[in-house]
Formats: C-alpha cells, structure tokens, sequence
C-alpha cells in the first residue's frame, strides 16, 4: 500500500469532513432559530398533521437530520481510513474518538427531542457539535502537506507563556459558545453571553497580536492569528446584527427568514471560530517552545 499517494487523498477527504460538518451546525442552529417559540416537539411524525407555523421548522429537522446520517457515515469511513494509512498511532485513535463523539451526539439529540430533557442537556448538544467539528478540522490539519513538512521552531520568551495563552483560547471560546447555545435555548438571557463577549473578544484579538508581534514572519503562526482575528470581529458584528433582528420582530411568535439567516451564519461562524482558535493552540504547541527547553535540547531558533 503506497501510503504517500493515499494520504493526500485523506487530506482531502478530512476537508470534506469538516465541511459536511459546519454543514450539520449551521443546520442544527436552522432548526433551533425556526423552532424558537414554539412547544411542540421538534421530531412530529408527520408532516401533514402539524401546524402550519411549524412546519418550516419540520423541513429544517429532517434537513439536520440527513446531513447528520451523512456525517456519521463519512466519521466512520475516516475512522477506517485512518487504521489502515496512518502510522501514527495516535491519529487511529482520533479516528476512533471522533466516531465515538459521533454516536454520542446522536444519542443526545434523540433523547433531547423525545424526552423533551433539561435545557443543559441541549447546551451540552450544542457544545459537542462545536468540539467535533473543530476535531474534524485538526485532522485536517494533521493530515495536511504543510504537517508532514515538520514544524519551524521559534523561540517564546514572552510572559506569560504563549503556551498558555493559546491553550486558554479554545476553552473561554467554548464557554461562550455554552453561553450562546443557553440563550438560543432560553435557559437564561442574552446579558451572559454579551458580557461573555466582550471579555472572549478582547482575551482573543489580545493573543493574536501579541502571536503577531513575535513572530510575523512565521508563516503558519502568522496566517492562524490573523485568521483568528478575522473571524473573531465577524462574529461580533454578527452578534451584534442579529440580537438587533431578533428584538425587531420579538412580537412575532415565528421568527422572520433573515433573523434565521443571521443566527444559521453567527452559529457557524462561532465554530469557524473556535476551530481557529484549536488550530492556534495546536500550532503554537508544534511550532513554539520556550528559551529553556530551546537551550537544553540544542534546537537553534527561527526568528
């Protein structure tokens, strides 16, 4: 088996992967939005005998839950594909990981739907979805050309570390993603998840800068922060914009397209976000080490 010509095929495949799953969120947060109001279940047998202000959101369901048959059956095909390619052993494992992060997520969402469990129940739905598609993006990652070329040292002599900065990242953007998740669910208001927003985004563009002052002509470091930053700023705008559409039409029981549109476009652009900010920490980790470590080992730095 020639795995050199195989794994550009994995790397391509692994891009599908995480596409087909953004896919699955931003369908996930079309049935939330369209269903927003409404205290009927979310899975009606038949499409003819519901009501017709519900039936947007039972053409959204069935649409979630095809593309998520889709991503479960693409997850097992990496898993395999994984096991038989990769030499690295942990890479199998990640395969695996992510097939059991798969059938989880499919057992919540069942139970949510149909025994209609607590709010933090659907939060956690919600949060899982945002970690697996930043674990079908790291495998992207790990399975890229630019991987297989070997990382290019440079020296942290910052502080605080640059380690921890980066590793903080991912974990205060997935509790804002909790916070968003709990408003879209109404377990509480918006006041959590805007104060939330204004400490994440400035923690985020914070770290991205100071990424790019030490290290700008990095060329991985230098394009993740910046992409980061990016991403950040349009999801604050679009914070901005929908929290505006949803008060314009909170007197209607049904919520318009275009307030639909922006949640579907602010829910993924979260995760867009939060797979930025797992990319940084996972290059910072692969790229970046400290003077000490540096000096003990004899890795000369690469400015």
């Amino acid at each position: 088996m020639n795995h050199w010509m195989e794994k550009p095929w994995l790397h391509r495949y692994a891009i599908l992967l995480a596409v087909c799953t953004l896919l699955l969120v931003a369908a996930g947060a079309s049935v939330t939005s369209n269903q927003a109001g409404l205290s009927v279940p979310d899975w009606p047998l038949s499409y003819g005998k519901v009501m017709p202000e519900m039936k947007g959101g039972v053409f959204y369901e069935h649409g979630h839950r095809m593309i998520a048959t889709l991503v479960g059956f693409l997850t097992v095909i990496m898993a395999i594909w994984l096991w038989r390619v990769e030499d690295r052993r942990w890479m199998r494992y990640l395969g695996l990981g992510a097939v059991a992060a798969v059938i989880v997520q499919g057992v919540l969402g069942g139970m949510t739907v149909k025994y209609m469990l607590p709010k933090p129940v659907s939060i956690s739905h919600a949060c899982l979805a945002q970690l697996f598609f930043s674990t079908t993006v790291a495998i992207a990652i790990f399975t890229s050309p630019s991987w297989k070329r070997g990382p290019v040292i440079v020296q942290d002599s910052g502080w605080p570390s640059l380690r921890t900065l980066s590793f903080s990242v991912p974990v205060l953007v997935l509790v804002q993603l909790a916070l968003g998740a709990g408003y879209r669910h109404r377990a509480f208001t918006v006041m959590p998840h805007v104060i939330g927003a204004i400490f994440v985004t400035g923690f985020v563009i914070t770290v991205a800068v100071f990424v790019l002052a030490q290290f700008g002509s990095h060329p991985i470091l230098n394009r993740t922060a910046w992409a980061l930053m990016g991403i950040t700023i349009v999801q604050v705008v679009l914070g901005i914009v929908t929290y505006l559409a949803r008060l314009s039409g909170a007197e209607s029981a049904v919520p318009s397209q275009s307030t639909i549109a922006l949640t579907i476009l602010h829910v993924a652009t979260g995760a867009l976000t939060m797979a930025c900010a797992v990319v940084l920490a996972i290059q910072v980790r692969r790229n970046v080490r400290p003077h000490a470590k540096l000096a003990a080992r004899g890795v000369p730095a690469v400015s």
